[in-house]
């Protein structure tokens, strides 16, 4: 079984001025694409090849450092796209006690997102997840990903390589974080609390 590139849920301009549709061009159909097309290329003939994407992830961290990199990367750019909308949406009332529970508000999330990913070293991800119940801000480097780690059930996630906002924002990171707090998909991440467990790459 390929695994697919999926497609963007909104037009490619939906999420300006965060994120152009020169941004999302360039990282959507290529860097998501080149992923794919090594996580494929990797696995073709072998015993991952009817795998779910999740799986392939497990399988490969630890024993294989080019295949765990690719397939995570495939992985954690689906869900990041998933993580943004082009208009901000509610989040459920449990996620809303929950947010107020651990940060106080949304706006207290949102800040400790912009800090914890503009403190973060070099290139990598910063997750909202649920740990033990509670929700819990975490951080992973280069292509390290939450999708196959049960303890996490990841929420959203803000992708912090340059190629994410280079473009638009040149080494501003926190301008990006700023800009892409205002789109996160509280109903994306709503929908994930909710079924308690890991979302799936389609396919």
């Amino acid at each position: 079984m390929a695994f697919e590139l999926i497609d963007l849920p909104y037009e490619d301009t939906a999420l300006e001025p965060a994120v152009s549709a020169k941004t999302l061009s360039f990282h959507h159909g290529k860097h998501h694409k080149a992923y794919i097309d090594k996580t494929n290329a990797a696995i073709e003939g072998g015993d991952l090849a009817d795998m779910s994407l999740e799986d392939v992830i497990a399988a490969a961290r630890g024993s294989n450092a080019g295949l765990f990199n690719n397939s995570a990367q495939s992985w954690n750019h689906g869900f990041y796209w998933h993580s943004m909308a082009a208009d901000e949406t509610g989040a459920s009332d449990e996620l809303k006690s929950m947010i107020d529970d651990a940060f106080g508000s949304t706006d207290g999330l949102k800040e400790k997102l912009a800090e914890r990913g503009a403190g973060h070293f070099a290139s990598g991800w910063v997750w909202l997840a649920v740990k033990g119940g509670k929700l819990s801000i975490e951080e992973t480097h280069d292509g390290d990903t939450l999708a196959d780690q049960g303890e996490f059930n990841p929420l959203l996630v803000i992708d912090l390589w340059e190629h994410a906002y280079y473009l638009d924002h040149q080494n501003a990171r926190p301008a990006y974080l700023d800009a892409v707090n205002g789109k996160l998909n509280w109903k994306f991440a709503s929908e994930n609390l909710a079924r308690g467990t890991t979302w799936k790459y389609p396919g």
